[in-house]
């Protein structure tokens, strides 16, 4: 890595220089945000790109800019439909791609839901955990042997893993009461054990796999929450930042937001980013402490939690990968 980027760096200035050509992408959700930037992105670079969304029409209505930036740059870029919320599309898509046969060298698991209400998916998971993590497993794992060697994933979390571990004993919140953000929480810290799990299991064939936080972006990712929520949150992340001596919390425009997906995806050294959480396109420092801040709390990369969670991963989605 010859340049470093930041938390104000874009996705054009990451790829910068980059050529893709050749090269094949998988980005899921991209019908809104940072899906569509970063399939943008990674079009205009060259690369073919994938994307998957739930719901097609919209899709294809948000990634106009998409085509064009892949025409333009001499890349390529089609879409298919995949609900993570349902295992029966995230294995009928997953079929279809293993019977085409044509081999990925990055997927970028971007889509998710943050702080929904209490609901469960169509195989009965809660809708958080059932959505941003099992869908992304099932879906991943399955289309595993398609990631060509020195490949890699880019799992999207947060530093909204900060308000929970997963719960082993209790990830449909049967017993627990029911909190969004805890939800949420557990979501994205199962985001980062999925990646710290899966590249422990692929990296002897050089498909390395890592997590990332975007930061703070307005996208329809927020659309549960209301402007008092949105308010409330900022005031909670701007103590937490005073008392570490920090500056306020700002947000990042959605290509900022999108640079350290595509940074851990085609820039970053696969043995720097492998089986890590990434934030501001570097590898984050662990750091313990309440609040959310930078870095990654260390229940997120443990080794041990990541293959029980797998291990209970594969009991709920019925399948062994």
């Amino acid at each position: 890595m010859t340049q470093e980027f930041g938390s104000q760096s874009t996705t054009d200035e990451v790829l910068a220089g980059v050529n893709l050509h050749g090269k094949r992408v998988l980005v899921t959700g991209t019908s809104a945000g940072l899906g569509v930037e970063t399939a943008r992105a990674l079009a205009a670079h060259s690369a073919h790109v994938l994307g998957t969304a739930r719901d097609l029409a919209k899709a294809r209505q948000a990634t106009s800019s998409v085509l064009e930036a892949a025409k333009a740059g001499g890349g390529s870029f089609e879409l298919a439909e995949l609900d993570l919320a349902s295992l029966a599309s995230v294995r009928a898509c997953a079929d279809r791609l293993l019977a085409a046969g044509e081999g990925f060298d990055m997927v970028i698991a971007n889509a998710g839901v943050m702080a929904a209400p209490f609901g469960h998916t169509q195989d009965g998971f809660e809708t958080q955990f059932g959505t941003n993590h099992l869908g992304h497993f099932t879906f991943i794992n399955r289309i595993a042997p398609l990631l060509s060697a020195g490949g890699r994933l880019v799992n999207l979390s947060s530093a909204g893993h900060r308000f929970a571990d997963v719960d082993l004993d209790d990830p449909n919140f049967a017993q627990t009461p029911y909190d969004p953000w805890v939800a949420y929480g557990r979501s994205k810290t199962a985001n980062i054990l999925f990646a710290v799990e899966f590249d422990r299991r692929h990296r002897d064939r050089g498909v390395r796999a890592t997590a990332v936080h975007p930061g703070g972006i307005r996208t329809e990712l927020s659309r549960h929450m209301s402007q008092a929520d949105e308010e409330a949150l900022i005031s909670t992340i701007n103590a937490t930042n005073a008392a570490a001596g920090l500056p306020p919390f700002t947000y990042k425009s959605i290509p900022q937001g999108a640079a350290t997906s595509v940074w851990a995806a085609v820039v970053a050294d696969g043995d720097a980013v492998g089986g890590h959480y990434c934030e501001d396109c570097h590898v984050a420092a662990v750091q313990d402490g309440e609040g959310l801040r930078g870095g990654v709390r260390p229940y997120a990369l443990d080794a041990e939690r990541a293959k029980a969670l797998w291990v209970l991963s594969e009991r709920l989605v019925g399948e062994q990968f």
